[in-house]
């Protein structure tokens, strides 16, 4: 089970990946890249040694880079491995993916082939899966398409934790080694095109010779390439696009020619490329496919000149990078939640609750029935509608990271109520100490009245959920069926609550659900309809088991912090299961 840490670790992790690979892209020449992904394994991926073996024409392996160690760097750099030798390295041991390892059991047969190799000293190891100072783990780096050329391979070792990488540290060294391969490709493509763009300079004749070469750089490049107008009237508008950025955007070149990039981004991306300079510029966004949908790209542009003093045009290098982000919001998702039940948890729960409470408490007698204007629509309040089939009020988004996204016909802006954390963490739109401003755009959160008298307010309400009766099948049935009733809850919950709220999981059998928009009445009815919901039998493997549940209920206020909100709610949980106990007990 993950320890309340991983997911920040993972978190880290992934900054310091995401980080390297676009240090690949910032590289200025081949040998600047090479260097690069060795340094990428050291700094980003929690290796202390890192050697980059590069495939030359003849189909032998040069070491090309290396990082971690000078004595090592000086003593391998530039010694060649044979092709055989290397073939026979990569059919051996156990396949991770692409990934390669030979354990020093097996190792010692490669101890006198002509692989340029460096041994580290150590002790034995003491556990089955820590690291030995004679294991070996390769990266294959393959071009893209179906023929899978190999570019190279990266080797790897002595891993900072002392310990052979797990799933999370297996995926992160394939990831990088596929995205090392797209750079060193790159970067081999940006050599022979800078080349061709000198010679298009310096002489006619050289000019006529080159734009040949260039030509089949541009057509038969396997990333989308597109040059467009430079300066007038039709600034921006595509001129000629290769073969393969129309197979990517599925559309034919003489329907591009209607286009500019900026007709093809997302609505959303429409900043971030304006924002991107003709000269070495370069963003990541999207852009729309024929059939609607839209496809992450990486853009680079430079600029070229038909002859000296003629005309100047964008030549923009356009890579897929769908995969790529698709990996990085798998390893988001994966540290922000749950394993099991796939709910958000506890740090993405605390991360959702930082972003709606400030920490200046609302002052007495201000008005906040204005901050949940944001939240209404169509005259409904936003609150539980107990008439609606288990449903609540309309205008709700989807749960979409931290904070609360609104739902169709509401206002998007500060209005809503809504804080964004990154405003919420650097202080923009609070007002000065004194209290005046006229950029105060937050909206303190208030607890309603839990009195007899209900006063109309509505608050961000926190149901702490604790099953009851779970221990005692988890004991008697096994962990798969506790772990088959959890999922059940998790869907249960999920099911009773609207798409704006949050249902995540702390750990254990401890659930908490945040919803907003709630009087004191609506919480405490959703809190019923909730418990209902789970009572129901629960079958597993063709047994019926039961478990009940008992609600806490808080309520989120500016001035608190995340942690007196959770433990408010998890103190009105305790109180509520033993008074429901006591009852039990005089029933009884």
């Amino acid at each position: 089970m993950e320890t309340e840490s991983e997911p920040y670790v993972r978190l880290s992790t992934l900054r310091q990946l995401h980080q390297v690979v676009a240090d690949l892209n910032t590289a200025r020449s081949l040998a600047d890249t090479l260097q690069t992904v060795a340094d990428g394994v050291v700094a980003g991926l929690n290796y202390e040694l890192a050697c980059v073996n590069l495939v030359r024409p003849d189909g032998d392996l040069v070491v090309a880079a290396f990082a971690g160690s000078s004595a090592a760097e000086a003593l391998i750099t530039g010694r060649v491995g044979s092709r055989a030798s290397w073939d026979r390295r990569l059919s051996m041991g156990s396949g991770w993916g692409d990934l390669r390892f030979i354990p020093h059991t097996e190792g010692w047969v490669l101890m006198d082939d002509d692989v340029p190799q460096w041994h580290t000293d150590g002790p034995a190891p003491r556990f089955e899966d820590e690291w030995h100072p004679h294991d070996r783990l390769y990266a294959p780096m393959y071009a893209s398409g179906s023929g899978r050329e190999l570019l190279g391979v990266i080797s790897v070792d002595r891993p900072r934790n002392g310990r052979h990488p797990g799933p999370w540290g297996q995926e992160a060294l394939q990831m990088y080694a596929s995205q090392s391969a797209i750079a060193i490709s790159n970067a081999r493509l940006r050599s022979n095109m800078q080349r061709a763009l000198v010679r298009l300079e310096r002489e006619q004749q050289a000019l006529r010779a080159s734009e040949e070469s260039f030509r089949q750089a541009f057509e038969y490049a396997p990333s989308g390439m597109a040059i467009a107008e430079m300066g007038g009237d039709q600034h921006g508008r595509l001129l000629r696009t290769n073969d393969a950025l129309c197979r990517l955007l599925g559309r034919p070149a003489s329907v591009m020619r209607r286009y500019s990039f900026a007709d093809l981004v997302h609505p959303e991306d429409i900043g971030t490329l304006l924002r991107t300079s003709a000269e070495g510029g370069r963003a990541e966004l999207r852009l729309g496919r024929r059939d609607g949908t839209y496809v992450w790209v990486s853009l680079r542009n430079s600029v070229v000149a038909d002859t000296a003093d003629g005309p100047r045009f964008l030549l923009t290098h356009v890579e897929d990078i769908e995969e790529r982000k698709r990996h990085e919001l798998q390893l988001a998702h994966r540290a922000s939640h749950d394993a099991l039940t796939g709910l958000p948890n506890s740090a993405e729960l605390r991360s959702r609750l930082s972003a709606r409470i400030c920490e200046r408490p609302a002052a007495a007698g201000t008005a906040v029935g204005a901050g949940y204007t944001g939240y209404e629509s169509g005259g409904h309040d936003g609150g539980y509608d107990s008439a609606r089939d288990g449903g609540y009020g309309p205008g709700y988004g989807s749960d979409s990271g931290p904070g609360y996204e609104s739902g169709p016909g509401h206002d998007s802006g500060h209005e809503s109520g809504y804080e964004s954390p990154y405003e919420h963490e650097h202080g923009f739109g609070f007002e000065p100490a004194n209290g005046a401003g006229p950029y105060d755009h937050h909206v303190h959160i208030v607890a309603p009245s839990t009195g007899e008298v209900d006063d109309g307010t509505k608050g961000l309400a926190v149901l702490f959920c604790d099953l009851d009766g779970f221990k005692s099948i988890n004991d008697r049935f096994g962990h798969h069926t506790g772990d088959a009733v959890l999922i059940e809850v998790a869907r249960r919950l999920t099911t009773g609550v609207r798409d704006g709220d949050t249902v995540a999981r702390l750990g254990g059998d401890e659930f908490v659900v945040l919803a907003d928009g709630l009087g004191a009445a609506d919480a405490a009815d959703l809190a019923v309809r909730l418990r209902n919901a789970i009572i129901p039998p629960i079958r597993v493997d063709g047994r019926a088991v039961r478990v009940g549940a008992s609600f806490g209920i808080g309520w989120a206020e500016c001035g608190m912090t995340v942690e007196e909100v959770l433990n408010s709610a998890d103190q009105r949980m305790y109180i509520e299961k033993r008074s429901r106990a006591k009852v039990h007990r005089r029933a009884g």
